[in-house]
């Protein structure tokens, strides 16, 4: 007779699978400053476009996404067979450490970086291999190198970083990847590429053409403004993207997401002017922070980073206390810290009141 379960058998990989922490919603009458998400609403453009494609959701989405695809290839002069599309561009991540790494692997990131990167991977069964940013919060290329072995399949270079705002520049990013073993695939997560204005950091793009070893995850849930609509893309030389393809969800990006991603692209010049004011308005909060005495990492994103070890909870609950909501990281290590993203005017100035309370002295 068979032993008695007590329940059905899941891999024990997951126990050790550390739990996606998303921003906490606001409550009415409050800002949420916590996502990363773009304050503004999709532009006319682009609503008018998903209102047409209601109207096909009885219909399973086009499973290759060969109009997205052809768009972005015309965008970025890229063949449509090194472009690969995915449920955001942490659901191409998830592609990329399957196709990549599984058990007895390594895959190596700067820590602390997207939090997503330990999760994907412990999934797939690999061994994360955080290291730490340095004194600066920014990647410690140099430190990463040295924790790459003969197990190590897979890299994830976050440039900007999430949650520092930090960016590697062209130098030192050329360095390592000239470092790296010819058999070692090197992501560079350009989710926020839109907001770098520092022209010493490189378009992952031009450093991917001429090496195959290199694969540039982006998205439209941030600058694009559609977050909601789950949509994401990898350029990669042929056999990586196709790899990708293959570990993707079928139909995993709607209809709607499809249609909404091809209409951004064509709305790109009022796209980039929204993104302006962004990056003055993060400007901005950066500089009104380093008048109150913070000491404040340039951020190439759209968000700003504060360092705030043991204070971090206190001061993350002094501001949902004043009506706005940030996303707080490590709250019981010494690199604790929050980070707030760029949103309203009105959400700026209340988290800057709080700020100006918890300045160092």
């Amino acid at each position: 007779m068979l032993a008695r379960m007590t329940g059905p058998r899941l891999r024990p990989t997951l126990l050790g699978v550390p739990a996606y922490r998303a921003g906490l919603p606001a409550p009415a009458g409050a800002y949420k400053i916590s996502s990363n998400e773009n304050p503004y609403p999709p532009l006319p453009s682009v609503t008018a476009a998903l209102a047409a494609a209601v109207g096909q959701l009885n219909r399973y989405p086009d499973f290759a996404s060969d109009d997205l695809i052809a768009a972005l290839a015309a965008r970025y002069s890229v063949p449509a067979a090194h472009i690969a599309v995915g449920t955001g561009s942490v659901g191409v991540a998830q592609q990329i450490v399957q196709s990549t790494a599984g058990p007895g692997d390594e895959v190596v990131f700067a820590w602390r970086s997207f939090e997503a990167y330990p999760i994907i991977t412990a999934v797939s069964g690999a061994t994360a291999v955080p290291v730490p940013l340095d004194d600066d919060d920014r990647h410690d290329l140099p430190a990463m190198l040295a924790a790459i072995t003969e197990r190590t399949r897979l890299v994830f270079v976050c440039n900007p970083n999430n949650p520092t705002g930090t960016a590697v520049r062209r130098a030192e990013l050329e360095a390592f990847l000239d470092a790296v073993p010819d058999d070692l695939l090197v992501v560079v997560d350009e989710a926020y590429c839109e907001f770098i204005r520092d022209e010493q950091v490189p378009d992952g793009l031009d450093l991917y053409r001429d090496r195959p070893g290199v694969c540039v995850l982006r998205t439209f849930s941030k600058a694009y403004g559609l977050a909601g609509l789950r949509v994401g893309f990898a350029v990669a030389h042929e056999p990586v993207a196709e790899a990708l393809r293959k570990t993707a969800v079928p139909f995993g990006v709607s209809t709607i997401a499809q249609v909404a991603a091809i209409a951004s692209l064509a709305a790109e010049d009022e796209l980039r002017a929204r993104v302006e004011q962004l990056v003055k308005e993060r400007d901005a909060m950066a500089a009104a922070l380093a008048e109150q005495g913070w000491r404040v990492p340039v951020s190439e994103a759209n968000f700003v980073w504060l360092r705030l070890g043991a204070r971090t909870e206190e001061f993350a609950d002094a501001c949902a206390a004043a009506g706005v909501v940030v996303r707080s990281y490590g709250i019981t290590e010494a690199l604790g810290g929050v980070r707030v993203t760029v949103g309203e005017p009105e959400a700026t100035e209340r988290f800057l009141t709080v700020a100006a309370a918890f300045a160092p002295r």
